[in-house]
């Protein structure tokens, strides 16, 4: 049994013996990011558990241990967390949490502190928990992120955005059911398994893998019959884990829709791009001003690197660059707005209806004052500047209902329905009165 430790304020520490003994739990968000994560880790020495449990019990765990008024995103995977303790599953005395903190104004800062109260409560104390983060916030002698475990954690989140695009726009169309997903579990598991070669992170290499992976996703066989898009905006981890959105793109596949939702590279780029305006608006160390403008310049090179693989299959929609979205954005909010999502959800939802994505569902999490601000704060004035769009705002908490909140968007699919009817029809007059023309 590996003895517990404690640093000089009374935090339990994660130690080097527990790294050999315990499995780290992990919360899930984004399923094919997140599985890359658990291999990078168990590349690196420690072993890893994927929580990719999905029911109500989670929610009923959560409201126990976190004040109804903290937001649903902490509830969730404070929730699905104690819920794994509680399961029979692990050992309570052989596992550690982890869990992301990220240092600035939202709360997902303080989600560290409410799990630790949620285990104190439950009478846990004897859990570690583990802070995934790069601002030096806490520290563990067990648990380092090093040049290479961020190197292997970035290019997991980068291959992951190449990997569900293209997945997304082939298995709403796949002629063999469950062909769209043998390939995502083929591509995560090279991938992964490259890591530990030398040469894996070579520019070259990448942009090799990135044509690999599109040329593989393009060579599935579809029938590309007419489908609703629907674009998925909001709060990162409502916008993206199946937990937090009631299984959103499933439904959607479900009502013969096409998802279409934007990946975290350019949540990435945001980050590094608001130390850079932080810069040029307050001030502060030039030397972070210089880091964070070279990450940002590297990272916008790999994202056109993976648009360019995505734009050698016409059929595909390819993103936009960062570079796009930030124009796009640009009268509607200022670039110091970065709290939560900031400027960033409102450009996704401009950049969706520019590619012509119009019907866009919003997700909002309870208490996510920033996400109601750049969200639905700002739909009115998309609207008055494209009619065109169809965008439902869709609130996600303990006490709304399923059925409520996919009847919202039924009805929302319905008028996306009537607009391209109208669209259809006005296209065959328009050809009509071209051939009496003619005539």
């Amino acid at each position: 049994m590996a003895e517990l430790v404690y640093d000089k304020d009374g935090r339990l520490l994660f130690t080097e013996e527990m790294k050999r003994e315990y499995t780290l739990l992990m919360p899930m968000m984004l399923p094919v990011h997140f599985t890359m994560l658990k291999h990078v880790l168990e590349l690196n020495g420690y072993k890893a558990e994927l929580l990719t449990t999905n029911h109500r019990g989670i929610v009923d765990e959560g409201l126990k241990f976190v004040h109804n008024d903290t937001c649903y995103p902490a509830l969730l995977v404070i929730g699905q967390l104690i819920d794994a303790i509680k399961s029979g599953k692990y050992n309570p005395r052989k596992v550690a949490l982890m869990i992301t903190q990220t240092g600035g104004g939202c709360r997902a800062s303080n989600y560290i502190h409410l799990l630790r109260k949620a285990l104190h409560r439950a009478g846990y104390d004897y859990i570690p928990v583990v802070s995934v983060n790069l601002s030096g916030l806490e520290k563990n002698p067990g648990f380092t992120l090093n040049f290479t475990l961020i190197r292997q954690m970035a290019y997991s989140m980068l291959y992951g955005d190449l990997i569900v695009l293209m997945a997304n726009q082939c298995r709403p169309y796949e002629v063999i059911e469950g062909e769209t997903d043998r390939r995502v579990e083929k591509w995560v598991n090279r991938l992964t398994a490259e890591f530990k070669k030398k040469g894996s992170f070579k520019s070259s290499h990448i942009r090799n893998n990135f044509n690999l992976i599109a040329d593989d996703f393009a060579s599935i066989l579809v029938k590309r019959v007419p489908k609703v898009k629907v674009g998925i905006v909001g709060e990162i981890y409502v916008k993206f884990a199946p937990l937090g959105n009631n299984n959103l793109e499933e439904f959607l596949l479900s009502e013969g829709c096409e998802p279409v939702v934007p990946g975290l590279t350019d949540f990435i780029i945001f980050k590094c791009d608001n130390r850079v305006e932080d810069h040029r608006l307050y001030g502060g160390k030039f030397a972070t001003y210089l880091g964070a403008g070279f990450l940002k310049r590297y990272l916008m090179k790999l994202q056109r690197y993976m648009i360019e693989a995505v734009k050698r299959h016409p059929e595909f929609r390819a993103p936009c660059t960062f570079g796009h979205l930030k124009k796009l954005v640009r009268g509607y909010l200022g670039y110091g707005n970065k709290m939560g999502e900031g400027w960033l959800l409102t450009a996704e939802m401009l950049e969706l209806i520019d590619s012509g994505v119009n019907n866009i569902v919003c997700t909002q999490p309870f208490g996510c004052l920033p996400n109601h601000v750049v969200g639905k704060g700002m739909v009115r004035k998309i609207k008055n500047n494209l009619p065109q769009a169809n965008i439902v705002c869709i609130d996600y908490d303990p006490g709304a209902t399923r059925i409520n909140q996919e009847n919202r968007i039924k009805l929302m699919l319905a008028n996306a329905q009537k607009a391209e009817t109208a669209a259809s029809e006005g296209e065959r007059s328009g050809e009509k009165q071209a051939v009496r023309l003619s005539g």
